[in-house]
């Protein structure tokens, strides 16, 4: 019997689970979305039961017995508090609501240190801060601790990828006495551990409920964009990984951390490397403004990626750039427009090409190691005249994505998991 390890991603629309052997294919998937479960899709009661059908799917392809670990992934940012009981006592805080609350911001903002990802209206920080003054409050926890947490009955748990926006050092590996000054109360603030950590056992009721050994180990997982990143078989310094979906979001796997503010840029912990990298405001978002996914598609069909059409665009949807730029009024610049149609998609994705690889060699200058080579996931992975075009201005190795599902790199973390406890 081949052992198994499971992963699961809860996000902002559904659930999914992969089963994982230890070779790193998949065995078996399955998926479920929120709304099925209920019209409000930050009900923990329904990301609970998304998971659980999802669960329930995955488990009634394989032979259950051959699990031998689980782990969990969640949107970053999302948090919820607790009572002793694990019971949520108010409706969660999700990835980007922010805290009403001037005086929390400030008193972060008199605390924390410019490179901390505790800053801002929306960090995970500021949310446990409006969360503390609740009667009966036991702890506040991210949505992958939560999850977890109906597995293993522990609900005093996180890893190192969550707690980043919560202020946690994943340098020191603890959690700083700075917190304290914001007026935090320490306690309520969980215990950190390093992704693909055992963090405990099965509950008899969770592993009855699903029809599990009571021996599945529970792994802490990760964020959901550290999944991502995961799933796609990224290992070395120098990996990079781009995502071409509505906006370009580029990571890059360092030897070191990488913190600059300015440019929205923070530094995840992976093992002993580091995840680091950045989203820009071009991507498939601003295509979309002047072209149908139909006529994309048939538009390419006619480009020629070996040639310049010598146009220098850097494609936005309105004034205004995060990275590699950090220019709040930049402008976009989509003109002069060609005649053909074509030539102007084809000049926008130069734009985007060009922006992608502006990126990775920021990322360079600030400290990170040079690209070596890259994969790419999202709906523009799949365009054969703009993947062209990128190896072109990007010059590096393009590699296939072992996956693009997030769940799929939060079971490599229960693999590793089940690796180190002796499991496999």
């Amino acid at each position: 019997m081949v052992p198994l390890a499971v992963g699961i991603d809860i996000g902002t629309s559904g659930s999914r689970a992969v089963a994982m052997r230890p070779d790193f294919s998949i065995a078996a998937s399955a998926a479920a979305p929120l709304d099925r479960f209920g019209a409000n899709g930050r009900d923990p009661a329904v990301w609970w039961a998304a998971v659980e059908a999802t669960l329930q799917e995955l488990l009634s392809q394989i032979d259950r017995d051959a699990v031998r670990a689980i782990a969990v992934d969640g949107t970053s940012g999302t948090l919820l508090p607790i009572d002793s009981a694990g019971r949520p006592l108010a409706e969660p805080l999700m990835y980007n609501d922010k805290v009403p609350d001037a005086a929390i911001l400030a008193a972060i903002g008199g605390a924390a240190p410019e490179a901390s990802a505790a800053h801002g209206a929306t960090s995970g920080l500021a949310k446990t801060l409006w969360f503390q003054r609740l009667p009966d409050i036991h702890a506040v926890l991210h949505q992958a601790d939560w999850i977890a947490g109906q597995l293993s009955g522990r609900f005093d748990v996180s890893d190192e990828n969550n707690g980043l926006k919560t202020g946690y050092d994943a340098e020191a590996r603890r959690w700083p006495g700075w917190i304290a000054a914001t007026g935090m109360r320490m306690e309520l603030l969980p215990a950190v551990v390093r992704p693909g950590s055992v963090t405990g056992r099965l509950t008899a009721a969770a592993a009855g409920l699903f029809g599990l050994p009571r021996d599945v180990a529970v792994v802490a997982g990760t964020t959901d964009g550290c999944a991502s990143f995961l799933a796609t078989g990224a290992v070395a310094a120098g990996d990079g990984v781009t995502a071409l979906g509505s906006s370009l979001t580029i990571k890059i796997l360092s030897d070191r951390p990488i913190f600059a503010p300015r440019y929205g840029i923070y530094s995840h912990r992976l093992g002993d490397a580091w995840l680091a990298g950045g989203a820009s405001n071009t991507g498939g978002k601003v295509l979309a403004q002047h072209f149908s996914l139909a006529r994309i598609i048939e538009l390419s069909a006619a480009i020629d990626p070996a040639t310049e059409t010598g146009l220098d665009y850097y494609p936005l949807g309105s004034p205004g750039e995060r990275f590699p730029i950090a220019d709040p009024a930049l402008q976009p610049r989509l003109l002069p427009r060609p005649r053909s149609d074509a030539d102007y998609l084809k000049a926008m994705l130069e734009g985007i090409a060009a922006v992608e690889a502006l990126g990775y060699r920021r990322l360079a200058e600030l400290g990170a190691p040079r690209l070596t080579s890259v994969r790419s996931v999202g709906g523009g992975a799949a365009n054969a005249a703009w993947t062209a075009i990128r190896q072109r201005k990007l010059g590096v190795e393009f590699r296939a994505a072992l996956s693009d599902e997030a769940a799929a790199g939060t079971a490599r973390l229960a693999l590793k998991g089940a690796s180190e406890a002796g499991l496999l």
